[in-house]
């Protein structure tokens, strides 16, 4: 007779119980966030075989290239080394690192956000109330960071077979690999901390440290044959070498990686209670030291700023430093020069590159305004912002400390990124500190939808990570497919002056500053009319 004869299920069995139906309430709850984001990643990937054939035509001009990056260390530690010059090889070279930088953060997202996040609201000690297992929350969260990453490698692999099939299907597999890897080494951070906030901050920030060891190792080594390149999954990737004579026992360390990282997730999570952890909360003060609700809001999303400035700070150093030598890696390639030239204008090849990159971390500054806007739609969901707005705070006053950490962090964050230029580039200075603040108007332009989705329609405020990306795509995307200008311009970067070394266009800027204002406004309203979540 075995155990289940008596009604009685196995451990195993009731530890993972309820699993299949939180994988459906999860993607259910991601309908919006994964086929954005996997979406824009995988239009990333697949637009740049058309752009690279436009750009090098011929085998001459992608040699070339090959041999420019080759000798350049600067631009191996930004983009990373390059194998071949096939379109396809070119292809994971120019994408690669950045979108397995994108499925880890997606991943990461995804995994805190089922179980930190559902254990500090509460929700998870209500569903663990019912017939559901111990880890089948964490199961449930794996999962779905497993679905996300296997549509991207679909995506992608059908996208790029035409490069060639067993290339495609290495880049696609090898992107999956990059999010599995940290999405189990999220579900490890989510067992040490009770804030979902500090999970999501400590597992960004290891993203970043693979980042940095792999740009490292590939500055040192033109092969990527560095130890600090094979100490980050982020070179694992490039190590594979899609379309360059796949290298498919790296796929060994991705599994590995994600298998070990997975089995000790596991054992942490049925050690502990639910809602606590490894690493404890702090307690605080006797006396409380905030006076004012936006006090409390600097202290919430403090980390969160100072992350960002150091972020933007060393990639103007970085992008800075990169300035000179642009022109020797476009030399007299005309499509090259002219796609720097759509995206940073007419004014010169170096005054183009700058405004390019510029424009850039402009774009990737209206992440950080949703991010930060958003704050107010997880305050409100989780039932801190309750207890807060019963007393003498009043919605507008709450709401306000919040949005000055939005509006008034994107600002910071993009004078730091001019300082960097300075000193990577070392001239002009005052004008590329104008061209980094000139990009604010856009940013808070999507800032201010993120607030008016979140006061008027608050079930459809992660929309406002839709918006994002869909500006972040026309902005990377549009110049080097030579989009209309017509699409170019449903993004607001679209009606800036480019800068440096273009015209100041004081029209087109208020004009953006007024719709930012008059967005947030709305949203503040509608906000102030609404009920709030309890």
């Amino acid at each position: 007779m075995t155990a289940t004869a008596f009604g009685v299920r196995p451990a195993g069995s009731r530890q993972l119980a309820g699993t299949a139906t939180l994988l459906r309430f999860a993607l259910r709850r991601d309908r919006l966030m994964i086929p954005v984001w996997v979406g824009v990643n995988a239009l990333m990937i697949l637009s740049m075989p058309n752009t690279l054939e436009n750009l090098y035509a011929s085998p001459a001009d992608r040699a070339n290239l090959v041999q420019d990056t080759a000798a350049n260390a600067s631009f191996r530690a930004l983009i990373g080394p390059v194998f071949d010059d096939s379109i396809g090889a070119l292809t994971a070279w120019r994408v690669g690192v950045y979108a397995g930088a994108l499925a880890a953060v997606l991943s990461m997202l995804l995994v805190v956000r089922h179980t930190r996040d559902e254990e500090e609201s509460g929700r998870q000690e209500l569903v663990a109330s019912g017939m559901v297992g111990r880890r089948a929350s964490l199961t449930a969260a794996l999962l779905t960071a497993v679905v996300a990453n296997a549509v991207l490698a679909l995506l992608v692999t059908a996208g790029l077979a035409g490069q060639g099939t067993a290339g495609a299907l290495a880049l696609g597999l090898g992107l999956a690999g990059v999010g599995m890897v940290f999405a189990t080494l999220a579900a490890i951070v989510a067992q040490f901390t009770e804030s979902a906030r500090l999970a999501r901050g400590l597992t960004a920030g290891l993203v970043g440290a693979a980042f940095v060891l792999r740009a490292a190792g590939d500055s040192a080594s033109d092969d990527g044959s560095s130890v600090l390149t094979w100490v980050s999954p982020l070179g694992w990737l490039e190590n594979l070498r899609p379309f360059a004579g796949e290298r498919w026992w790296v796929l060994l360390l991705f599994a590995g990686a994600a298998l070990v990282q997975g089995a000790v997730a596991y054992e942490l999570a049925g050690r502990r209670d639910v809602g606590m952890s490894f690493l404890p909360a702090r307690p605080g003060p006797a006396t409380g030291r905030l006076g004012t609700a936006a006090a409390l809001a600097w202290r919430l999303q403090r980390g969160s700023v100072l992350g960002w400035s150091i972020g933007f700070f060393l990639a103007g150093v970085v992008y800075g430093g990169l300035t000179d030598g642009v022109a020797d890696l476009v030399g007299d390639n005309d499509n090259a020069r002219e796609i720097f030239e759509r995206m940073g204008g007419q004014a010169g090849l170096t005054d183009a590159f700058l405004a390019s990159m510029v424009g850039m971390l402009g774009l990737i500054a209206a992440l950080y305004v949703v991010a930060s806007v958003l704050r107010l739609h997880g305050e409100e969901t989780s039932g801190r912002a309750e207890p807060l707005l019963a007393n003498a705070v009043g919605r507008l006053r709450w709401a306000s400390g919040h949005l000055t950490i939005a509006f008034g962090g994107s600002a910071l964050i993009m004078l730091l990124a001019g300082l960097g230029f300075a000193v990577g580039y070392g001239k002009e200075v005052g004008p590329i500190l104008g061209a980094c603040l000139v990009q604010l108007p856009a940013v808070w332009v999507v800032g201010g939808l993120a607030v008016l989705l979140y006061g008027v329609l608050p079930r459809a405020a992660m929309g406002a990570w839709g918006v994002a990306g869909a500006v972040l795509l026309i902005g990377w995307v549009g110049p080097a497919l030579d989009a209309p200008q017509a699409v170019l311009d449903l993004s607001p970067f679209g009606h800036l002056p480019k800068l440096p070394g273009g015209g100041m266009e004081w029209g087109a800027v208020l004009v953006l500053l007024v719709l930012a204002v008059g967005l947030a406004a709305a949203g503040l309203v509608g906000l102030r009319r609404r009920d709030m979540t309890s």
